[in-house]
């Protein structure tokens, strides 16, 4: 093994779920057009995502951080549709898109603040096509209840980790997703209690 395969990062979870997610992704997903991931993590989502999308150019982005360990993910796998990783911090206004036709992100809003999960969703009603659609995978709560034991001891220990984070209630993520003009259109069962969630622009009636 290589120095720089030793020092990619790695996501066990990534690996896990990622063929539950790609099936989900093959029944939304537009067949060309730019997509923008945010939190891509360690990039392993977008090495094994993006092959199975060749007319869609994938945007990684994350903060600057991580950067590092997704150059090394992408640098190996040279997947032509899949563009440089960019700097998204949801605490800077400026993003490195102005108009996507579709939006991913897995296993983040848990883990931001309540405020940034705010900004995300301003955000992505502003970058997303009309036409678009908005992927988010994770665990999430249903009027205030956990879907399962495991899940409440997981956000347990999100909060004991960071008071700001922790699962988030479906409820609340709708209510964003309205006000950014977005609209829940299906919600996926996904393994290991989590969910996919699919959101759309909302569509003027003549």
């Amino acid at each position: 093994m290589s120095g720089q395969q030793r020092n990619k990062p790695y996501s066990e979870s990534c690996e896990q779920n990622r063929e539950p997610i790609l099936a989900a992704l093959e029944l939304f997903l537009p067949p060309a057009g730019k997509l923008l991931e945010i939190g891509a993590g360690t990039g392993q989502h977008a090495v094994y995502f993006a092959p199975s999308f060749p007319g869609i150019d994938w945007y990684p982005t994350d903060v600057a951080e991580n950067l590092a360990g997704i150059k090394l993910w992408l640098e190996e796998a040279a997947i032509a549709n899949i563009q440089p990783p960019s700097v998204l911090d949801l605490r800077n206004p400026v993003w490195p898109v102005f108009q996507v036709d579709a939006v991913f992100s897995a296993n983040t809003v848990h883990i931001i603040a309540w405020e940034l999960v705010e900004v995300m969703f301003t955000g992505i009603g502003q970058v997303l096509d009309k036409a678009g659609v908005f992927c988010l995978y994770g665990p999430f709560n249903y009027h205030g209840r956990y879907t399962s034991p495991s899940n409440a001891r997981f956000d347990q220990w999100l909060r004991q980790r960071d008071p700001l984070s922790g699962i988030r209630d479906i409820d609340d993520l709708c209510r964003l997703a309205g006000a950014s003009g977005l609209r829940l259109a299906e919600d996926l069962e996904m393994p290991v209690n989590n969910r996919m969630l699919i959101f759309k622009p909302e569509v003027s009636q003549p």
